[in-house]
């Protein structure tokens, strides 16, 4: 089921993310869906507190479904490793219509279990990396436009709050 995806000011993509307890079958069908949503967007990677469900879980396929290889999820994940840097513009399925420049590690390793329940770590450079740290971010309460700063910050959240006052937000 394509899930709604929560927009920039709701209250839950602004918090941690609580860990998942147990991988029970709500939350298989809670992955199912989120799958379904994130290509349906069309997304590369999407965590659950964009639909809503505050749990640290996200997924993520780089190659927007032409691959079933590349899809990935994670539950309770944690970074092992970040270094080197990249700077790209970058969007947000939470901030549709807007993207920016954002620094994020040009190489993470990130641990987290399947759903399968059993562990995995995968090693992701350029693209995939920069999707782990987004996603990751999601699950901290943080969205991109959050690591902004000054006028870029500032222009995208006045823009928000206009669209959010006139209804189209």
């Amino acid at each position: 089921m394509i899930r709604p995806i929560l927009r920039h000011g709701d209250d839950i993509l602004h918090q941690p993310a609580a860990p998942v307890q147990e991988i029970t079958p709500e939350i298989q069908l809670l992955i199912d869906d989120m799958i379904e949503t994130m290509y349906a967007a069309p997304g590369i990677g999407l965590a659950a507190p964009q639909v809503g469900v505050g749990l640290r879980i996200f997924v993520a396929d780089v190659s927007g479904g032409h691959d079933p290889a590349d899809l990935l999820t994670f539950i309770n994940p944690e970074f092992v490793e970040r270094d080197g840097t990249q700077r790209e513009d970058e969007g947000c399925l939470s901030v549709p219509g807007f993207n920016a420049a954002v620094t994020r590690s040009s190489r993470a390793v990130v641990k987290g279990l399947g759903r399968d329940g059993r562990e995995h770590v995968v090693e992701a450079t350029g693209l995939l990396a920069r999707c782990f740290e987004h996603e990751m971010d999601h699950l901290d309460g943080t969205l991109f436009v959050d690591r902004l700063h000054g006028l870029q910050k500032d222009l995208i959240v006045r823009k928000i709050r206009k669209l959010s006052r006139a209804g189209k937000w």
